[in-house]
């Protein structure tokens, strides 16, 4: 009989560094739900990767002077340290720059424009460029970014666009036909009364004021934009389109699309419109979970640089806490669907309160009193008494609710469900009084029983507990020479063998003294903080110094104030913009390197220094009669030298 098939994504992140604890809650959540399906016996694929083309990335990397890929690729490497330094049991991580995607994007631009749902005209929006998101006017938020708070600026441009507003009424019935598709409940609201009943517009997918992205079969003028090319990611890493298919054929329609609440429109309206288009079936499900906030908001790279005292970068929480400490509070303290709330001490209560007063000391307790009772050999299972009979029960049933709980991809729930056996057992404890057994030699048989009784509890929790924490576990399971590797299968109570060696386990979660701890934790950040600002006010030292000139060197060049009256980007180049300059009465034709920080709107106006006896040369096929003179800033960003009150053109400077 064919095993069951499961297909599990996240988003596919941008990579900017500066990774915090929100940046995990996601792929955890996912990490998660695979190991658990996997634990059924289901045959599971897990996705998740990286978005890497786009603006951002192209100024970024024309800032440092080096090519987008030299700048992505270490940022790739970093969240990819970070997912095995959390144990994440991805099947594959997708760059948006792998090759095989790059052709799947541009087979599925070609089969959209060829079936009529990809057309031209012309754009005319506000731009963010951190949120790669354009906006109408009236989205504006203050006149900025509607999702950021950040400036937005005007871009018009040639595009193609999608015939978003053709699938409007499809997606509605998709809505209400399948309940189940978007989850939660709050969000189908959200898409309905937002944007579906508004009216969907049709949506601009290609850019030609950006060169980093996968240029267009039919039109390589224009690159694919963020809508198609990072959605598409979904179905390219299993093979749509290409010569060989068959883990399409296999996997998809994806079971789940795991997503953060601000990217549910991308994935619940434009993303199975594309899929309509293509002929394709769309998600069984996309979820839309709340945000870690912090403060009150939602955790970003700004607000961790606001952040006084709370420690939010993942490496050092895992140096600090262990995997499963992080990996315990991510998906135990959120609630499910809603928003959640980081803090140092939220953590280390969590910690303190489940991990090592609960589960910690129940197994460190059980193995030593075996080990002290009975030379460290188990004792015979025994006859079941009054006090066993809800410990047992508990046990029993608890699987059934745990599964209850991962259906609905709840695993705070899953975990509470476990935590409440593990809180049970050590009730049991002092119910029982096993140290008080075994001053009286006629019980113990009976101790005997209590003890075994909660060695199975111990193992039964370690096995419920692997899809959630990865290193816990298999320490708890060693400990009784239990099978590091059994499964669900193995959940019935009594599988542990008499006579097996039982090892005496030191706290596997220590105790932390949170005060101290939070004293401590709060330093470190400070001095970090105070380490950043000492290095940004470091002053930029020239590596090279020229060699002096005297006065006379200094007045060979001429340099005159100018006024930019026209401007256009140079067709073969995306660094250089051809700029109509007025020098008082002669007009010249300037060709600059700066098309990565001014637009030719913005340059329209300008005025600014010109070198005028500078000898004419063609640049990309474009005559440049001067240079426009720049400063540049220790990051490698360029700024126009303009007069600082106004001043006519022609005059001189010097």
């Amino acid at each position: 009989m064919e095993r069951k098939k499961y297909y599990i994504t996240t988003p596919i992140y941008y990579p900017s560094g500066n990774w915090h604890i929100g940046h995990c809650y996601t792929t955890v959540i996912c990490d998660a739900l695979k190991r658990f399906h996997q634990m059924l016996g289901e045959d599971v694929f897990f996705l998740t990767g990286t978005d890497e083309h786009g603006q951002k990335v192209e100024k970024e990397a024309a800032k440092r002077g080096i090519t987008p890929l030299e700048f992505i690729d270490p940022l790739v490497a970093e969240l990819k340290d970070m997912w095995k330094l959390l144990d994440i049991s991805y099947d594959r991580f997708i760059r948006t720059t792998d090759g095989d995607h790059v052709k799947c994007v541009q087979k599925i631009y070609q089969k959209l424009y060829d079936s009529g749902d990809i057309y031209k005209s012309e754009y005319s929006g506000y731009y963010c460029t951190p949120c790669e998101s354009m906006w109408t006017e009236a989205q504006l938020k203050d006149g900025k970014c509607p999702d950021c708070g950040r400036e937005v600026t005007l871009q018009k441009e040639e595009s193609y666009f999608f015939r978003l507003s053709k699938y409007a009424p499809r997606i509605l019935k998709l809505y209400e036909e399948n309940p189940e598709f978007l989850q939660p409940k709050s969000r189908v609201n959200e898409m309905v009364n937002n944007f579906l009943k508004a009216g969907l517009q049709d949506l601009c997918v290609s850019r030609t004021t950006v060169k980093w992205g996968v240029p267009l079969p039919f039109d390589e003028k224009h690159c694919a934009y963020v809508w198609i090319d990072a959605l598409s990611n979904y179905i390219s890493a299993l093979g749509y389109l290409s010569d060989d298919d068959s883990l399409y054929k296999k996997y998809w329609p994806a079971d789940l699309h795991m997503v953060g609440k601000e990217i549910v429109r991308f994935h619940a309206i434009i993303w199975p419109a594309i899929l309509m288009a293509l002929g394709e079936p769309v998600p069984k499900q996309i979820y839309g979970h709340g945000w870690l906030l912090i403060g009150g908001e939602k955790l970003s790279k700004s607000k961790q640089d606001a952040v006084k005292k709370d420690l939010t970068d993942p490496y050092e929480l895992v140096k600090r806490y262990g995997a499963d400490a992080v990996r315990y509070f991510l998906l135990r303290e959120i609630p499910f669907g809603s928003d959640g709330e980081y803090t140092n001490e939220k953590l280390l209560s969590r910690i303190n309160a489940d991990l090592a007063n609960d589960l910690g000391n129940l197994v460190s307790r059980t193995t030593a009193m075996i080990c002290q009772y009975f030379g460290g050999k188990l004792p015979a299972r025994g006859r079941e008494e009054g006090t066993d009979c809800e410990l047992l029960q508990t046990a029993k049933g608890l699987f059934e609710k745990v599964k209850s709980a991962m259906d609905r991809l709840n695993a705070p729930d899953a975990l509470c469900e476990i935590f409440a056996l593990v809180a049970r057992a050590n009730k049991y404890i002092d119910e029982t009084t096993p140290w008080i057994l075994a001053k009286d030699e006629s019980k113990r048989a009976r101790l005997g029983a209590v003890l075994y009784n909660l060695a199975e509890v111990c193992r039964i929790a370690a096995v419920l507990l692997k899809p959630f924490l990865t290193q816990a576990p298999a320490l708890i399971l060693k400990s009784f020479s239990a099978d590091e590797n059994q499964g669900f299968e193995s959940l019935a109570f009594g599988n542990l063998k008499e006579g097996s060696a039982v090892l005496k386990l030191p706290p596997i979660f220590p105790r932390i003294d949170v005060k101290k701890e939070l004293a401590e934790v709060e330093k470190l950040v400070s001095d970090r903080q105070k380490k950043e600002k000492k290095e940004e006010k470091k002053p930029v030292e020239n590596s090279e110094k020229l060699p002096e000139i005297a006065i006379d060197d200094f007045f060979k060049v001429e340099l005159k104030v100018g006024e930019v009256i026209a401007c256009e980007k140079v067709e073969k180049s995306n660094k250089l913009l051809h700029e109509t300059v007025r020098i008082g009465n002669e007009t010249r034709s300037i060709v600059s390197g700066i098309a990565k920080y001014y637009t030719p709107e913005e340059m329209v106006g300008k005025k600014v220094v010109v070198v005028t006896n500078l000898k004419p040369a063609k640049l990309c096929g474009v005559l440049s009669e001067g240079m426009l003179l720049c400063a540049e800033s220790a990051d490698g960003t360029l700024a126009l030298l303009t007069p600082e009150s106004a001043v006519e053109s022609g005059a001189k400077v010097g």
